[in-house]
Parts: structure tokens; sequence; C-alpha cells
């Protein structure tokens, strides 16, 4: 197992941490022409091996399956079509790994490659076996190169994108740092193409990025922006864990700890895998609106969601289904699981828990959202 979880303020923590995760993106791994850029995977691959023989552990979360296929399947751009993806992703995951296998061959390493759903790393049975099979791999000396399983996802369990899916592992795998790696060297106060844009050395908390404009698209092969790493950063950094956003080739100099992307400080400890899975990974099924003063409850942190606080329910969700609760300009301040149907809440915004239970009995006096099924999300853009 790795070192117990540690705050950490320093890029110097880099340089000794035992277990990583880097991630590395399809924009980074692919050619202008869409197929796999076996040089640059080849040079990511000299560096993690590298750090393998300082004694260190490293686990890889890849994209490019879809990329790599897009070449051989004569396929002009990423499919659009959940069943061409599919079909894309079958084909190029294959090519993907057996040219990791070759790279990290020429270093004496063997890798593992392992599939994962939003599901595997939070539901418990599932967790508990992709966390063996994580620790079995490492113990052995094994590098886990894992990508989410485009070949059979469905837009009902799938990220989307590989970030979120590294902050996840990285939780999974108690990891004592996380390496987000990507086409531009880390976050900047604008958009990185407009002149006069500086980079964010370090990050000590989201109240230094309030007001940085980002964006949610990724590149033509890719499926992210920097809204989804932004995300991936605040599920690993208040999960105690720190991360490091930069662009693929400073990833030497990252692991150094030099002054090289993003350092993201972890703000929190690490969390339950239940409140992980409600923050991060369960599908909401619908949203609740609240008005200005049960915001403010909601983010103090020890208040439930009462009927008094609602001024909106959108969506078909029962009880007990993972929904979102927004303020009234659509942005999103938590998530959490609800006690009623969605049909039911209509009838109960807006009044006090007594005046219910007055009118309509016992039971109708209980929180909407219990304060113990309730997860605070940052949010960096409107749902």
């Amino acid at each position: 197992m790795s070192s117990p979880q540690v705050l950490t303020q320093s890029r110097d923590h880099l340089r000794t941490a035992h277990r990583i995760v880097v991630k590395v993106g399809s924009s980074s791994l692919t050619a202008p022409d869409g197929r796999l850029d076996v040089l640059a995977l080849r040079a990511l691959v000299d560096v993690l091996a590298a750090r393998r023989a300082e004694g260190h552990q490293v686990v890889l979360v890849t994209s490019g399956a879809i990329a790599a296929a897009l070449g051989p399947l004569g396929l002009p751009a990423r499919p659009k079509d959940l069943a061409t993806a599919q079909a894309a992703a079958s084909v190029g995951q294959g090519l993907l790994v057996a040219r990791y296998t070759e790279a990290f061959a020429a270093h004496g390493l063997r890798v593992g490659q392992i599939l994962l759903t939003a599901e595997d790393t939070v539901r418990r049975g599932h967790y508990r076996n992709a966390q063996r099979s994580l620790e079995r791999l490492l113990d052995l000396g094994v590098v886990p190169v894992i990508n989410e399983n485009d070949a059979v996802a469905t837009d009902e369990i799938r990220f989307g994108d590989n970030d979120r899916l590294a902050a996840l592992v990285s939780h999974l795998v108690r990891a004592d740092a996380m390496v987000l790696l990507t086409d531009v060297d880390g976050l900047h106060d604008g958009p990185p193409s407009r002149p006069g844009s500086r980079r964010i050395a370090q990050v000590d908390g989201p109240r230094d990025i309030e007001g940085i404009e980002v964006t949610a698209r990724g590149s033509a092969v890719g499926t992210g922006g920097m809204v989804t790493k932004l995300e991936s950063v605040s599920i690993a950094t208040a999960s105690g864990i720190p991360v490091v956003l930069t662009k693929a080739s400073n990833v030497a100099q990252a692991l150094a700890g030099e002054d090289v992307g993003t350092w993201f400080v972890a703000t929190g400890r690490r969390t339950t895998r239940h409140r992980l899975w409600l923050g991060y990974a369960a599908k909401a099924r619908g949203r609740l609106v609240l008005d200005d003063g049960a915001v403010r409850a909601v983010l103090a942190g020890t208040a439930s969601l009462l009927p008094a606080g609602i001024v909106g329910v959108e969506g078909d969700f029962e009880s007990a289904d993972p929904v979102e609760l927004v303020d009234t300009e659509g942005r999103v301040v938590a998530r959490g699981l609800t006690s009623y149907d969605a049909s039911e809440i209509p009838d109960l915004m807006g009044r006090s828990t007594g005046a219910l239970r007055d009118e309509l009995g016992a039971g109708y006096d209980r929180a909407v959202v219990h304060r113990d099924d309730l997860v605070l999300v940052r949010s960096h853009r409107k749902r």
C-alpha cells in the first residue's frame, strides 16, 4: 500500500511520492491526422519507466483508444454516434495497449490493461475487485494501464472523459499525487491563445480560480476540455490528493517537482466511497431548484434540504434517486439522494415542515434531502 495520506503544500512532494496516477489525453498521443503518435507514446513511457526504476509506483490512465482507431478504420474524425464510437474503441484498445506493451517492454517492464466504468470505482463489490486487481498488479511490479471501457460504456454509465476517471482511480489506489497531462502548460488566467494570458503556477483552493475563463470543449480527438480537468482536480484535491496539470512534454520536469504547469494543493481528506459516488459518479435523475436561503444553508454544510427552500423541480425521479441541487441561475451547488418522488415535491415546495405535518400527517415533515446524503459540488459551469 502507499504511504498514509497527508495534505501537501509543496511541489517537492512529487519527487518523493511513492504512488502516482498519471493521466494522458488523446490530444497528447495523436498526430494531426488522428493516428496514434508512437513517438509521443514512447517518450511518455521512457519517463514513467525511469520513475519506476527509482523504486516508485505508477498507474497510467490513458485516453486514445478511439483516436488510435481513426486511421486504421478510415474514419475522418471521432465518431459522434455511440455505436461507431464503441466499435472504434474496441479496435483501438487493442492497438493502444499493444504499443504500451512494446514501449514498456523496452525497459523490462510489463503492463496490465484494466478497462473501467464509473461503477467500478465506487460500487462496493466492483470497487473491491478493482482495488484488489490494481494492488496485486503493483505488488508484482506491473504498470497498470487503465482506460474507460468505451467499447461497452453507454451514456448511462460512462464518464465521457478520462480526467474524472483518473481522479476516482487516484482515490481507489490511495495515490500520493496525480499528474494530468494535456496539450497546454497548465491553467491560465484566460484562454492560453489570448495574448497576455499567464500561467497560474499554484492554486491553493477553489477561490484562487473563481472567475477564471475556461472552456468545456476539448480537442478534435478528445472529449474533455479544461472544465473536465478542473472537475477532476476538484475530486482529487478534496480527497487529499495534490495534482499537477501540465503538458505532456513537461512530464519529466513535473515529476521532478520543477515549476511547470499548475500545482493544485490538496484541500481536504479522503472521503467515503458512498460520498464519492454521490458527488461525482452517480447519474443525476433530476434537479431541485433552491432559493437563496436554502443555497446558503446547504453550502454551510450542516443543514438538510427542507421543502421550504425549494422553488422548482425538474426531471422524473423516484425516492432515493440522486438529484442535483441548483441555485436559481442553474449553478450546481450540491448532489443528494431525494426522499420524495418528483411528482410529490411540487405540493411541498415553499412550505414549512410543521405545516406539512399538520396538513398531511407524520412523515411529510421529513427533509427532502438529508444532510447525511448530501455532498457539496464545486461547479465551474452551469449544468
